[in-house]
């Protein structure tokens, strides 16, 4: 659907029949976090969700070094 920069991240909605993959990107860390949602979900809340889970991601990868 659409790429947009929201808090630093790179967010890619792609449709898939009833369904969303949205797609989130850490482009320094190179880290990327993908979710599925149901097409009717709002844009900015499965943007929200996606970037949510990549700040998890990113936490936790530095929690291991």
């Amino acid at each position: 659907m659409s790429a947009d920069a929201e808090e630093g991240f790179l967010i890619e909605f792609h449709a898939i029949g009833n369904q969303v993959k949205v797609s989130a990107f850490d482009t320094p860390s190179s880290t990327e976090v993908s979710i599925i949602v149901p097409r009717n979900t709002p844009q900015h809340y499965a943007a929200s969700l996606a970037i949510q889970k990549l700040q998890f991601i990113l936490a936790k990868n530095n929690q291991n070094l």
